[in-house]
């Protein structure tokens, strides 16, 4: 039996045996909907979802009723796979740095939607402790970082978003990744 995968909120960007799921009209989307309404798979059908830089767009009076319809496709012990702006690396950053360009676009993100009047702004931020806490409350477990270099491998080779932002942009070797990379487990 194959294994579903989904990428939530994929944008332009296509990963190799993955549902994609998007507001946006790509022709790689499966599902043009709202990433907060899974209500086209069933109850535990879905092994992995992959969310890059898209939860903080919800407000955090949202976010648990988001995780929670997540929570509701994956299979037990299914992965939910996330990424977002890092608050305690951007202040690094701005410590640093001293020099707000580098990061009022990971803490106030502006998104136009595509063929749209829609325009998104980012509405929280998180670090590990504060997403790790609404992942325990939502009922998953096992939660720990993950790395891009070792997710993103073999059909997916080359594949780059925002789980892979680094100060100074694009210097992957020597600068400082801002995406809180974070997976956990479904109970």
């Amino acid at each position: 039996m194959n294994e579903i995968k989904l990428h939530l909120g994929c944008d332009k960007r296509y990963l190799t045996g993955y549902v994609h799921i998007d507001f946006a009209d790509y022709p790689h989307i499966d599902y043009k909907s709202n990433i907060n309404n899974l209500t086209m798979f069933n109850d535990n059908s879905v092994n992995l979802i992959y969310a890059s830089h898209v939860l903080e767009y919800f407000d955090r009076s949202e976010v648990e009723e988001v995780i929670k319809e997540w929570a509701r496709v994956l299979k037990r012990k299914g992965i939910l796979r996330l990424a977002v702006p890092n608050f305690q690396e951007l202040v690094n950053v701005y410590n640093d740095y001293k020099d707000l360009s580098f990061i009022l676009g990971p803490l106030y993100g502006r998104w136009e939607v595509t063929d749209s009047d829609i325009v998104l702004y980012h509405k929280t931020v998180y670090d590990y402790n504060s997403l790790a806490e609404i992942l325990t409350s939502s009922g998953f477990t096992n939660i720990r970082t993950w790395n891009w270099r070792e997710v993103f491998i073999d059909e997916n080779e080359g594949f780059d978003d925002y789980s892979q932002a680094y100060i100074p942009h694009m210097d992957k070797d020597n600068g400082k990744l801002i995406s809180l990379n974070i997976e956990a487990n479904k109970l």
